[in-house]
This record gives structure tokens, C-alpha cells and sequence, in this order.
């Protein structure tokens, strides 16, 4: 019997995170047998088709609280009781690797000084009494390589079985998610890591240790077959400028407002509508449209399916995302909405950092400015509203990259053939007492 692979996901379904669910549906159609655990639920979230057709089981954890700014005592208490069956299955099955992961945890906790990691143990034990019991997962993976990742680690030592994590971005470049050398650890530990973009695999490379599993660069894909352009566009007497994303500071959406602003100044006639789901910078992009004068210009609109994200697309005439990095070190790695964008024929304006370059080459099917740079940004913006024969080219051009480079199901085939290599075996779970060493 094929073995199964076990994704654990901080919240399965996000709206945020259409690449995972995605991915997900397309390994599902490509044979590879999975099981999904999600630390959390979630509320509110607009669902995307795709989570209609995933038909491997969903287990959602025990709600637990976050541990910042509380004491740790109280916490448990409140928070324990939730985990406690399961934990005592599972010392029942594994004692020592119980105990030798649980006394890992604390180190970490003291090491780090941070609690968080106690809780991440809570839901290791539970995801991994699940696991023993279901018998046919084989390999573990997780995205983001922060906390679920270090879930997916300490499942991995309670239940002997492998693991492997996907790295995105603000995941690898933030260094208070993976403290110390807590990232090169997990890195050390896994059975393979994936990243997607080239400017990530570089950034992982320099911290690999000697001996440590190699990181591939899969890009994460779309479909191409849902993002592909429905009618014309160009000659619009009011062209549209289409911005999509979380209201978060790397997008660079004020950014974005002030260059509109400079090319009202300059007499374009256009609107610009600002796509996201609400996030903490929301009132601060507010803030620089009423302090700019634009509410006639630039508009907000809550966050949509990907399938009406597809038809806004449709009816803009550019994609303008002005990425960039914070002082921590956050930002994006090849944002899917780009890509979906130039899927959808539209000429794009972004900036030159982090993996976008990957994608986007400039005047070629796309144009790229400096980040924070609002002067270059509206440059380039009037260049592509100025010359309807320049975004013609540059939007058929960024389609045929997408279709070479960014098509999810070729680009999801790379990655079952490496879930593959380790569930194509028997059933290879341990049945003797035992955790990896370390």
C-alpha cells in the first residue's frame, strides 16, 4: 500500500495562502495520498473553489491560546486539558521519544527564551498520536518554516517519521521566528526542504551545515487555465491601476498612493483599486488616501475568490505591486498575485528585490522600479498608461513566462516526485521505542 503524507499547516484554507490550497488539490490529483492537520480554525475567510475538490481528511487541532505576554503557569492550565488525552496515548506508545522530545522543548525554551515552544509541543503530540494510529503516513511536510515547521520537527522525533518544510519568506528572513541557530537545526534535521524562489535557496544555502539535505527551488505555480484573459483591454478611456494583497507595511501600497497622487498631478485620468484582505496597515493606507485627496481615485475592496479576483483582473489595464523589505527583514518571495496578473496578460509594474527579478525582466514583460521609490513608480506606471502598444507587448510577454515557468501543475509534479521517493516504500513507520538523534 502507498504510504501517505501528512501536511501540517498553521490554518488550513486561508484566503492569504490560495498557493497551498493549490498545491494541495493538485497533489491530491496527482496520486499522492495526504492527510492535512491545521493548528488552527479559521472564521470569516472567503473559500476558494479548490477547497471544494481536496478530498484528503482535515484534523483540526485543539484551540490553543498564544503565549506572548502571559504567564506560562495559567497558560497551561487554561490550555493543557485540551491536549492531555492525547499526550498520554502517545507516552503510553513512545515514552522515551516522548520524554527525550518533551526535555527538547524546554531546551529550546530556555535556550531561545521563548514559551512558544511549549505549546508547539502540545500540538506535536497530538498530531503525532494521529499519526501512529492512522499507520500509513509515511512523511511529514509542513509550510512556512517557523512554527509549523518546528510542530512538523517535533512530530518527526515523537513518531520516528520524516519530515520536510517548505520556506517562503518573511518565514526565513525574520530572525526572531527562528531564533538563534534554530533554523539551521531544522535544516540539519529534515529529509529535504523546498523553497520558492532562487533568492530564498541562496539565503538557505549560506546557513546549511555540512552533511544537511539540499534545498530545491520549486516555484509555487497557478492555474493557468483559470487566470488567462477573457476579452481586451486596452484604449480604456479610464484605465484601471489593479494593486492585490494583505494590508500588510512589505506590499508598499502607500507607496503605491503616493505615486497616484503623482499622476493626478500630471493630469492621467485613471482609478486605482486596492485589493486585501484587512491587515494591521489597512488604516494607514487609509490614512495616505484621505491625507492625498484621493478617495475619488484610489478604492479598497475586501478580499475575493480567485475567481473574482480573475475578472477584476480582467477588467484592469495594469498590476502595479511595489514590494519591499522591512528593517527586520520581511518580505515577500514571488508574490502569487503577480504572477496571476501576468497569467492574465496585464502589463506589471513592480520592484527589484527578492525574488520578483526571478520573474519579472524588465522591459521585457514587465518593468521594475527601486522600492519605496513613489517618483520611478508613477514613471513607470504613465509610461505603460502613455503607450497601449508597450503594455500590449509586455502583457502578452508576461503570460508566456507565466505558461513557461509558472504553470502549478507542471511545477507540482517536481514536488510529488519528491514525496514519492519516500512513501513509494512499505510502510515504514517505527515500531520500536526510539527518536531521531540529534
Amino acid at each position: 500500500m502507498q504510504g501517505r503524507v501528512a501536511y501540517i499547516l498553521k490554518a488550513f484554507g486561508r484566503t492569504s495562502e490560495t498557493f497551498i490550497t493549490n498545491e494541495i488539490d493538485l497533489l491530491g490529483q496527482l496520486g499522492t495520498d495526504l492527510r492535512i492537520f491545521s493548528l488552527k480554525s479559521l472564521s470569516g475567510e472567503q473559500r476558494h473553489a479548490a477547497l471544494d475538490r481536496i478530498q484528503a481528511p482535515v484534523t483540526w487541532l485543539p484551540e490553543a491560546e498564544e503565549l506572548s505576554g502571559v504567564r506560562l503557569l495559567p497558560w497551561l492550565w487554561r490550555n493543557a486539558p485540551r491536549f492531555v488525552s492525547d499526550h498520554q496515548a502517545l507516552f503510553g506508545l513512545r515514552p522515551a521519544a516522548y520524554l527525550a522530545t518533551l526535555l527538547e522543548a524546554i531546551r529550546y525554551c530556555v535556550r531561545f527564551r521563548k514559551k512558544v515552544f511549549l505549546r508547539e509541543f502540545l500540538q506535536a503530540g497530538t498530531i503525532a498520536r494521529h499519526v501512529i494510529e492512522d499507520r500509513q503516513v509515511q512523511h511529514l511536510h509542513a509550510h512556512f518554516c517557523h512554527g509549523s515547521t518546528t510542530v512538523a520537527m517535533f512530530t518527526s522525533r515523537l513518531t520516528g517519521i520524516p519530515f520536510s518544510f517548505t520556506a517562503h519568506a518573511k518565514d526565513i528572513y525574520v530572525e526572531d521566528l527562528n531564533p538563534g541557530d534554530l533554523l539551521q537545526r531544522k535544516l540539519a534535521s529534515a529529509a529535504f526542504v523546498v523553497t520558492c524562489t532562487g533568492a530564498n535557496k541562496r539565503h538557505l544555502d549560506l546557513r546549511r551545515r555540512a552533511g544537511a539535505a539540499q534545498v530545491t527551488t520549486i516555484y509555487h505555480g497557478l492555474d493557468t487555465g483559470l487566470f488567462r484573459p477573457q476579452r481586451g483591454r486596452f484604449g480604456t478611456a479610464k484605465p484601471c491601476i489593479l494593486s492585490v494583497g494583505r494590508f500588510v507595511e512589505k506590499k508598499g501600497f502607500t507607496t503605491l498612493v503616493e505615486a497616484c497622487a503623482l499622476l493626478r498631478d500630471r493630469g492621467h485620468v485613471f482609478s486605482c483599486l486596492l485589493v486585501g484582505g484587512a491587515d494591521a496597515y489597512l488604516p494607514v493606507v487609509e490614512a495616505c488616501i484621505e491625507t492625498l485627496r484621493l478617495g475619488d481615485v484610489v478604492q479598497i475592496r475586501k478580499a475575493v475568490t480567485q475567481q473574482q479576483l480573475r475578472d477584476i483582473y480582467d477588467q484592469s489595464a495594469l498590476f502595479a505591486l511595489p514590494c519591499q523589505v522591512l528593517d527586520n527583514g520581511d518580505r515577500d518571495g514571488i508574490p502569487n498575485v503577480l504572477a496571476e496578473a501576468m497569467a492574465m496578460q496585464l502589463p506589471v509594474v513592480s520592484t527589484n528585490i527578492s525574488g520578483i527579478p526571478e520573474l519579472v525582466q524588465p522591459d521585457i514583460n514587465g518593468l521594475l522600479v527601486p522600492p519605496r521609490d513613489a517618483q520611478a513608480l508613477a514613471d513607470a506606471i504613465g509610461q505603460v498608461l502613455n503607450d497601449a502598444s508597450l503594455a500590449k507587448r509586455l502583457g502578452e510577454q508576461a503570460r508566456a513566462t507565466i505558461l513557461e515557468i509558472f504553470d502549478s501543475r507542471q511545477n507540482t509534479r517536481k514536488l510529488a516526485a519528491m514525496f514519492q521517493e519516500r512513501i513509494g516504500q512499505p510502510n515504514a513507520q517505527p515500531e520500536a521505542e526510539g527518536v531521531a538523534a540529534w
